[in-house]
């Protein structure tokens, strides 16, 4: 009787882990699916090699857009992945139970909160403000900000599940501290720092709120970091809201496009990470 029993608990334990799969991968695939029935008839050599055609033409594509994306992530994460590694370093190995930790802990948690449009505005107000004019500096940097604190605290995370006996094994070695830290630790829990920096990753690359405060778009091709400068997310913003059918179905190809770029890189940082390639193991 109690083998029936905890038969059928396994069964219907394993039924209700199915069903939980299926409701979570579901929403993704129908969104996914309807991106590419409304976008890929829209996709062609013009959208990655031409800049938008003026309002009246049919035609064009988001060339400059996407070099603006990749401007605008590549500053961003130059600001925020550094930045958020050093913060998870300094939480893990250096400030455990200090005052200064658990503030830098609570202001992550703060930041990792913040709407977006309240960080292009402080942006705006500390950056753009200054320049008197949008610029691609001051998207990069409000992308880069809000990348650290999902970097920072992933890092702590990470560091915190080596083993302590690795560190004293470092140290039995008569490795300072610090170099035990950089050599070893960060290198052994590696795997998962990049997971996070590529989750903080995808969650900035379509972020459109900060950037209408800060890099505002450009029509034009541009990849100078003191001007304003175009993106995917902004385009589609734009193209969205015109009343024009030729550009929604334009914004439906950006938007295609922005996801697969998000999913490719992920998954290509996930394969070599799995092959060994980054692991801090091998």
């Amino acid at each position: 009787m109690r083998s029936k029993i905890r038969s059928l608990t396994d069964k219907a334990v394993t039924g209700l882990a199915i069903l939980a799969t299926v409701l979570v991968v579901a929403p993704l695939l129908a969104i996914f699916g309807y991106l590419i029935y409304k976008g890929a008839s829209s996709i062609n050599l013009d959208f990655f090699t031409k800049i938008p055609k003026p309002v009246g033409e049919s035609g064009g594509g988001m060339a400059n857009a996407i070099l603006g994306s990749a401007v605008l992530l590549g500053l961003g994460s130059l600001i925020g992945i550094p930045i958020g590694i050093g913060g998870g370093i300094f939480l893990a190995e250096f400030g455990r139970g200090t005052k200064l930790a658990t503030g830098v802990r609570f202001t992550a948690d703060v930041l990792n909160g913040v709407p977006s449009i309240v960080m292009g505005l402080a942006i705006y107000a500390l950056v753009v403000v200054p320049q008197k004019h949008f610029s691609a500096l001051a998207g990069g940097v409000a992308l880069g900000i809000m990348m650290i604190p999902t970097v920072c605290r992933t890092s702590e995370e990470m560091l915190l599940m080596v083993p302590r006996a690795v560190r004293e094994a470092a140290l039995a070695l008569g490795l300072p501290n610090w170099r035990s830290v950089l050599s070893i630790t960060l290198k052994t829990a590696s795997p998962g720092i990049i997971t996070g920096c590529m989750l903080a990753f995808a969650r900035v690359a379509g972020e459109t709120a900060p950037l209408l405060f800060t890099a505002l778009g450009n029509q034009y091709w541009s990849s100078s970091l003191n001007q304003p400068i175009a993106a995917l997310p902004l385009q589609i913003y734009v193209y969205a809201l015109s009343p024009y059918d030729d550009w929604h179905r334009l914004a439906w190809a950006g938007a295609l496009v922005l996801i697969v770029l998000i999913v490719l890189s992920v998954s290509l940082v996930r394969y070599v990470t799995s092959r060994g390639v980054l692991k801090g193991a091998s």
